[in-house]
């Protein structure tokens, strides 16, 4: 072996050792620290990540549960329409709202729970709410329709048990004003009443298209706030009233009190307050049956203007004495008859026209057959079971029969509308729409009736109804309750229809009051002409100028003098 020969394990066995020293040295120190730091952070992600799959596999299941059992149990949100009056003012929408659900296995103290829910919540049942948080459901209801500032509220609870889910809330803007003719749905959407029910699945089928009322929202609020007030002054159990135009038949005004709110419907009403009695009640309407009584003696040729009877004692019917509330006891004529409002004579009146023919008017004019309007509370009208003497005799004075708010005011519609009965309706009609109306009596008939509703408020019973620059015509009525022992005379119906402008009759404005006090500025008296006849010329005095309708001044002197033959002297009014 060569030892000159070059070793190459030698060679790196006693070489010299490099060392780093300056920059070198702190570019690897520095290498080593990142390597370090990288190490560190791959670490605390793989914890991070290792902490997620813990929460997904033991937390992250109560909310799978909880998605899967909300998809089964919320259902989609269901969209309606709008419903506006007449002038396109909204009675019914939608809003966008949420609402509440809760996981009660998540939920950490279900009684503190409940109770600071029930600060954000009023009327929150806490009973139920607490019972259900207390439970193992993984999905309970807690509230629906949840405002904005609700939504807010609840989640600065931090409560991880409750969540929202979007929701839509059926809103009525003007409330108490139009309940009874809107109705309301429930939570999911479906009408329970009024316009809501009826149209029920047009509004669902449609919701883009917004169904339009005949109601004017403006004669509305007069109609109320004049029945609130006179059931307020007289102490009243309720009040009902309507305003409908005669040529086109649409209901403009609606009312019957008490109401309710049916923005707040997941409260229980009564009974009481969701009754509508201007179209499901139904009663003897008194003295206003008159009219009716009236009309047909004359369009049947029975009596003329000038024709008359004998009221100076009571009138015995079978078993029965008809009498007059405040009696003339002398010999009345036709107009003097319904100026007076007697009782006598309207009896002996319908007791010529005979139970046949009499039956068969009031059938002409749709009150003896429930009213056929676009509301689902529709009363059925009460009509003796046989149509006797005595039948005859009371029905001619509006007793012995029960009719509807609605139906009254439409018949008398009929009447001033040279005789043409148009159909009522709560949908607001087009112009090129005409509707179709039925003759019930002659156009002169209806001239003649005219003049004699606007004598009883020139002279008669309903003085208190005329309206300043708008003529009223119209006929009182008082109409005696059925109590334990038969009629009572201190429970009352008292009510007024009033036609106006009388001399070009457009609207029937109706008002009845149901047991009526009187008191000192009414001589205690609670008959229609002293409670219901100030409440309809209030109305006319302002519903004219909304109307559009220009004041007018009719000219007494030159009306026509009627004599009687016992020579009394009586001016009707010419038109």
């Amino acid at each position: 072996m060569n030892d000159d020969a070059p070793n190459p394990q030698s060679d790196r066995k006693h070489a010299p050792r490099l060392r780093l020293d300056g920059a070198g040295r702190q570019a690897l120190e520095i290498g080593r620290r990142r390597l370090a730091i990288g190490a560190g952070l791959f670490a605390l992600a793989f914890l991070g990540l290792s902490g997620r799959l813990v929460e997904v596999g033991l937390i992250g299941a109560e909310r799978a549960t909880t998605a899967m059992a909300r998809t089964e149990i919320a259902e989609p949100m269901l969209q309606r329409g709008d419903i506006v009056d007449r002038n396109g003012v909204v009675l019914a929408t939608n809003l966008e709202v949420h609402a509440l659900y809760a996981n009660a296995r998540l939920v950490h103290d279900a009684a503190t729970t409940t109770a600071r829910l029930a600060e954000i919540l009023p009327g929150l049942d806490t009973e139920a709410v607490a019972r259900a948080l207390a439970s193992d459901s993984s999905f309970v209801w807690i509230h629906r329709g949840l405002t904005p500032r609700q939504v807010v509220a609840v989640n600065r609870l931090g409560e991880p048990g409750l969540d929202f889910l979007p929701a839509q809330r059926r809103f009525y803007p003007v409330g108490r004003l139009a309940a009874h003719i809107v109705g309301f749905s429930d939570v999911d959407g479906r009408g329970l009443a009024g316009i809501e029910r009826h149209y029920n699945d047009a509004l669902q089928t449609d919701p883009a298209a917004p169904l339009r009322l005949s109601v004017d929202i403006r004669f509305q609020h007069v109609l109320r706030a004049e029945l609130a007030k006179a059931m307020d002054e007289f102490r009243a159990l309720g009040a009902a009233g309507v305003v409908l135009d005669v040529v086109s038949g649409e209901v403009l005004a609606m009312v019957s009190l008490p109401d309710f709110d049916p923005n707040q419907t997941d409260r229980k009403s009564d009974a009481e307050t969701l009754f509508n009695r201007a179209v499901l009640g139904v009663y003897e309407m008194g003295s206003t049956f008159k009219a009716f009584t009236t009309a047909m003696a004359l369009d049947a040729g029975t009596v003329t203007l000038t024709d008359g009877y004998d009221a100076s004692k009571p009138l015995r019917v079978s078993r029965f004495t008809i009498r007059d509330y405040h009696a003339e006891n002398r010999w009345l004529s036709v107009p003097e008859i319904f100026m007076h409002s007697s009782n006598i004579g309207a009896a002996k009146m319908a007791l010529d026209v005979g139970a046949e023919r009499q039956r068969a008017f009031l059938d002409s004019l749709g009150l003896l057959r429930p009213a056929k309007v676009e509301l689902p509370e529709i009363g059925r009208p009460l009509e003796p079971p046989q149509w006797k003497d005595v039948t005859v005799a009371t029905v001619g004075f509006g007793h012995g029969i029960a009719v509807s708010p609605l139906q009254l005011a439409s018949g008398i519609g009929a009447l001033v509308n040279d005789g043409d009965l148009v159909p009522a309706t709560m949908i607001a009609r087009t112009e090129s729409e005409p509707p179709a109306g039925t003759r019930v009596i002659k156009a002169e008939t209806s001239y003649r009736m005219r003049q004699l509703l606007r004598l009883v408020v020139e002279r008669g019973t309903g003085r208190k109804a005329d309206a300043e620059g708008y003529p009223v015509g119209g006929k009182t009525g008082t109409a005696e309750k059925i109590g334990a022992n038969g009629y009572d005379r201190k429970r009352v119906m008292s009510s007024f229809v009033g036609v106006f402008p009388i001399n070009q009759p457009r609207y029937v404005v109706l008002a009845i009051l149901d047991e009526p006090k009187g008191h000192e500025g009414t001589y205690n008296r609670a008959s229609g002409g002293w409670t219901a006849a100030p409440v309809v010329g209030r109305v006319v005095a302002q519903i004219g100028p909304m109307a559009g309708l220009p004041p007018v001044a009719l000219d007494g002197a030159s009306s026509p003098l009627l004599v009687t033959p016992d020579g009394t002297e009586i001016r009707l009014a010419s038109f």
